[in-house]
């Protein structure tokens, strides 16, 4: 009876050890989880120069993973409207974290997709009020530009003026532009011509057809032609000529300011909705909106910094911004884009 009863005993602090331990084990594990989850893991999607050996993620994301213990993994798939377009298409299971790249141009899609939390960041006070293009703070404004024609002037004797100048025989097979279905900047190219040309815009894209050399899916891809020489004229930004300046020590490089405008470009960043690590997220987009990494963004990846407190380089003091800044309210192109799209394939595609 004792040895039965003894036998028991045991069974029973064997089996509350056990229990014990698992129990221990299954909050080391949540704990462990935690860490590796909202605390310390981050991915994020972005745009290939984004994340390029020359762009801001290699000189500003090692301070902030030290800072705060957060590993971060950026994921990049192509120009801007590719990175949404992919997404778009994980919103119910999504890979990633933060979104970087959705800008004024493409707010209303990501709006409607539905595929982002609000978060409105404490730093958001150091944003002039004029950028903050998204009051409902899905998207986060991190820098800003206007699109531009660049051009050598080694080459270029005579720079375009005007959006109507570069129909002329002259540009004939010498301009690089990007798809509006895939590109940030293509997109931004073809309202540019919406808001200057209105419903006659497909009309200004058949007289500019013959200029266009090639249409690429993406900037990098069609910057690249226009540096290796291959092109005289290339559409990017008017922050682009710094490029040159500091990694060639040449000003050769131009970016030609329109007579009617030119048009506006923020890029935001934003948490996607069902995110695993939200709060490393906002650690982030508040960590993006400071000096230390304002201070990266013109000399990395070429735009003006958001932020009204952030000094810039020396290389910037000859860009020049537009007289008249173009841009289009985002209920116009959230209730046209999809016939400006088809319109501008009509007349582009052969």
């Amino acid at each position: 009876m004792k040895k039965t009863l003894l036998t028991t005993l045991l069974m029973f602090a064997a089996a509350a050890f056990i229990f014990a331990g698992g129990q221990s084990e299954q909050k080391e594990a949540s704990e462990n989880s935690s860490d590796n989850g909202n605390d310390k893991h981050l991915v994020i999607y972005a745009y290939d120069s984004f994340a390029s050996e020359w762009g801001p993620a290699v000189q500003a994301i090692p301070p902030f993973e030290e800072k705060y213990g957060i590993k971060v993994d950026i994921k990049t798939a192509g120009d801007g409207g590719q990175v949404l377009s992919r997404a778009i298409l994980e919103k119910d299971n999504p890979q990633a974290d933060i979104i970087i790249g959705i800008d004024n141009n493409m707010l209303a899609k990501a709006l409607n997709e539905d595929i982002l939390d609000v978060y409105k960041p404490e730093n958001i006070k150091f944003v002039p009020e004029e950028l903050i293009f998204d009051d409902s703070y899905h998207v986060i404004p991190f820098d800003y530009g206007y699109f531009a024609i660049n051009y050598d002037s080694a080459k270029v004797d005579n720079p375009p003026k005007s959006l109507e100048d570069l129909t002329k025989d002259e540009y004939k097979d010498s301009i690089v532009l990007m798809d509006p279905r895939t590109s940030n900047p293509g997109l931004g190219f073809l309202l540019w011509t919406i808001s200057v040309y209105g419903d006659d815009f497909t009309d200004y894209w058949k007289r500019l057809k013959p200029s266009i050399m090639t249409i690429t899916d993406g900037w990098s891809s069609g910057y690249g032609l226009y540096t290796s020489g291959e092109a005289s004229y290339v559409l990017s930004y008017n922050t682009s000529p710094p490029v040159h300046i500091e990694t060639q020590g040449t000003d050769r490089y131009k970016a030609a300011i329109f007579d009617e405008g030119n048009y506006l470009e923020i890029e935001g960043m934003g948490i996607l909705k069902g995110a695993a690590n939200k709060e490393a997220a906002k650690k982030f987009i508040e960590y993006m909106l400071t000096d230390d990494f304002q201070k990266a963004i013109p000399l990395t990846n070429y735009m003006m910094p958001i932020s009204s407190n952030t000094e810039l380089p020396k290389s910037f003091e000859g860009v020049k911004a537009p007289e008249k800044i173009l841009q289009l309210n985002k209920d116009d192109i959230e209730n046209n884009l999809d016939n400006w799209i088809k319109e501008w394939l009509e007349v582009t595609v052969d």
